[in-house]
């Protein structure tokens, strides 16, 4: 009661606000300067017919998953715009209402070829990555969890520089690039810390640098894009065991490829999606294996149609195996996720969506997606029905 109380009282203190900033103060100007000002926040609902999902107590039906978030920005030139984002939420036993600075960063574009940020950067990898916290963006209430896992934002944005621009190729349409540096600021709130108190690991501070890419191909046929992103990382965590000993983890290696393609037509989306990880990772710990390697893997595939002004239909379907050579038949090495949603925008700014999640497996304990060892004391079963119910608005 607790939660959905909380959650309510925040819903309806942004709602009505968000209202009124559309009305009077979403585009102005300071001394000539065109600011805007934007938001964001959304109310879920999810219950499942065992395993317990997303730290939540969903098993008999859950509130909390709220999120919300405001940004400001400004063109100060012709070239160079600056602007911020501050994000909170509250998922399960994650984020606990403790608002983070999501993004602000300066921007100055040189050409349409070059152009420069600088500050704490939403990540581009992949299709969705640096949006994937903007709820009407997307036909989905939860986006596929093989990819984007709403649990651990390690991936989401950086603390460094980037490089982007468009390239026009003529006849054979253009290219979009970014390349960047910088450090992954720590998560004390996310499923990673909190997954590894089930293993008696107290996490202080994680953190990562991180180089790099992006680079996107629109193509001659109209509405089609093949893309392929990169990640080199080298992540660090430092605590303290069960026993209280030091602990502390290093990667010797830490990859991501990522390969995506999407197809809009009309009133039709389709979208694709492959990504491998690689995790070489050295544990300095009396009570732990001295270097444990993963090589997972995730795709997914996945289809949207607009049936009406207000009504849009979508399905995908997703696979996530967290060690590709293990057993991949194993529930304990995989998550399958068959999703069908329903999405009612009930005007143009606030929408409905009702999702059903038809899951097989639950991945490694430790792999800290989706499903805990504290949330589900009980054990896990092999198969997950899942029921989310969504609402968000945005100005």
């Amino acid at each position: 009661m607790r939660s959905l109380s909380t959650s309510l009282f925040v819903i309806a203190a942004v709602f009505p606000g968000a209202a009124m900033l559309r009305a009077q103060f979403t585009n102005f100007t300071v001394e000539g300067v065109p600011v805007q000002v934007h938001g964001f926040a959304s109310q879920a609902f999810s219950a499942s017919d065992d395993n317990n999902y997303l730290t939540m107590d969903t098993s008999r039906g859950s509130f909390a998953f709220t999120d919300f978030g405001a940004s400001i920005s400004a063109q100060l030139t012709d070239k160079f715009r600056v602007g911020a984002q501050f994000y909170d939420r509250d998922l399960g036993q994650l984020g606990r209402w403790r608002p983070e600075l999501d993004w602000a960063s300066g921007d100055y574009k040189f050409k349409d070829w070059l152009g420069i940020r600088a500050g704490k950067i939403k990540t581009v990898l992949g299709l969705f990555n640096d949006t994937q916290d903007l709820e009407s963006l997307h036909t989905w209430a939860i986006l596929p969890q093989s990819m984007y896992p709403v649990d651990l934002r390690s991936t989401i944005a950086h603390i460094g520089g980037d490089l982007y621009g468009d390239i026009d190729l003529k006849r054979l349409g253009s290219l979009s690039y970014t390349a960047y540096a910088g450090l992954i600021p720590d998560d004390p709130y996310g499923g990673y810390v909190y997954g590894a108190k089930a293993y008696g690991v107290n996490i202080a501070t994680l953190g990562a640098r991180e180089e790099g890419g992006d680079l996107r191909w629109h193509t001659p046929l109209a509405g089609f894009l093949a893309g392929v992103s990169y990640i080199d990382a080298d992540s660090q965590g430092n605590g303290t065991d069960v026993l209280g000993n030091p602990y502390k983890e290093h990667t010797k290696k830490y990859e991501i490829s990522q390969f995506y393609v999407q197809y809009v037509h009309r009133r039709l989306e389709l979208d694709g999606e492959y990504r491998r990880t690689y995790l070489d990772e050295l544990t300095f710990d009396v009570l732990a294996p001295p270097e444990s390697v993963l090589d997972s893997r995730s795709f997914y595939g996945s289809a949207s149609y607009r049936i009406s002004k207000r009504l849009e239909l979508g399905s995908y379907y997703s696979r996530f195996y967290l060690d590709w050579g293990d057993n991949l038949n194993d529930p304990g090495n995989h998550i399958y996720d068959k999703v069908a949603t329903v999405r009612l925008d009930l005007t143009s700014h606030w929408d409905l969506k009702i999702e059903g999640h038809f899951m097989n497996g639950y991945g490694a304990t430790d792999a800290f997606r989706g499903f805990y060892l504290q949330n589900n004391q009980q054990g896990f079963k092999p198969n997950t029905n899942l029921l989310v119910i969504r609402t968000g608005f945005e100005f």
